[in-house]
């Protein structure tokens, strides 16, 4: 069985926003234990999408970044996901509905993931670029879930092997 430590309940809003869902982001983003940094590279990627807000201006947008950063994990957080389950010595891929927590941490998994695979920017300005084009349903990350729902409905033929 899966062991859960205490993370979730010790885990603080971040001092800017007070949101916990951006204070788990952080520590997904940090690298050996260097949380000042993760929080600058955070920070400044939300300073770069508030930037680009208050110039664009569109009606369909939201008004800050937290909020776009919200709606970026919303369109990135995917709702199943393909699990390999062995039966009778072939290996099937089948479809299984995702909790909360794992459709979370994948979407962070994913966001970041395809902010450090482009290479030549700093990290924040990927990371704002990343969030922006998953907010507007583009980009790398939208693209992963758009994959992973693919396989699931190809492989609902397997559905009933999920117990």
């Amino acid at each position: 069985m899966a062991r859960f430590t205490a993370s979730e309940k010790q885990l603080k809003p971040d001092p800017r926003y007070q949101d916990l869902v951006v204070s788990k982001f952080i520590n997904c983003i940090m690298e050996d234990g260097k949380k000042a940094t993760a929080m600058r590279v955070v920070y400044d990627a939300f300073d770069v999408i508030q930037a680009r807000l208050d110039k664009d201006k569109s009606e369909n947008m939201p008004k800050t970044a937290i909020e776009v950063f919200h709606l970026a994990l919303e369109n990135v957080r995917p709702s199943v996901e393909v699990r390999s389950k062995r039966v009778g010595g072939a290996n099937y891929q089948v479809p299984m509905q995702l909790s909360k927590r794992r459709a979370q941490s994948l979407a962070f998994r994913w966001i970041i993931g395809s902010a450090r695979d482009e290479k030549g920017k700093p990290i924040a300005q990927r990371l704002s670029k990343e969030i922006m084009d998953s907010a507007r349903n583009e980009g790398k990350s939208v693209q992963t879930r758009e994959n992973t729902h693919k396989m699931a409905d190809a492989n609902k033929a397997f559905a009933h092997f999920a117990w």
